[in-house]
């Protein structure tokens, strides 16, 4: 099987030896993203909603690289630092994900280095058109 790998500017350049994503077969496995500006590498706010929706920018621009939309999502894993803000969180999800068919979810608590109140992974489902534009 090949891997290649997916990279663009307008999402968080990697910051350690990995790829923004790695299209695998008919997958597509994306970095996890964090609330940060791709332009500078610094978090776009300390507020759980402004983190939100540059993660989620991030993600899109990383599966648009890729030749996907978000409809194409099939799994997403939301880690967030602090419950109180599942709500907030889910409204700005909602923003992103108009699609009738919404991933799947998981939900978790962590914390992590620096003042981030949020990491998102996703999986979408079809990489096949990936595979085409790359040949």
């Amino acid at each position: 099987m090949k891997f290649y790998s997916i990279q663009t500017e307008d999402a968080l350049a990697a910051i350690g030896p990995y790829s923004q994503a790695i299209a695998a077969g008919n997958l597509l496995f994306v970095s996890g993203q964090l609330g940060m500006v791709p332009a500078t590498g610094e978090m776009v706010g300390s507020d759980l909603a402004s983190q939100a929706r540059q993660a989620m920018e991030n993600l899109k621009n990383i599966i648009l690289a890729a030749g996907l939309a978000l409809e194409d999502v099939a799994s997403v894993d939301v880690f967030l630092t602090d419950m109180a803000g599942f709500t907030d969180f889910n409204g700005i999800y909602q923003e992103f994900s108009q699609s009738t068919n919404r991933p799947v979810r998981l939900l978790r608590l962590r914390r992590f280095q620096k003042a981030v109140a949020l990491r998102l992974n996703v999986l979408p489902a079809k990489a096949l058109r990936i595979r085409q534009q790359l040949r």
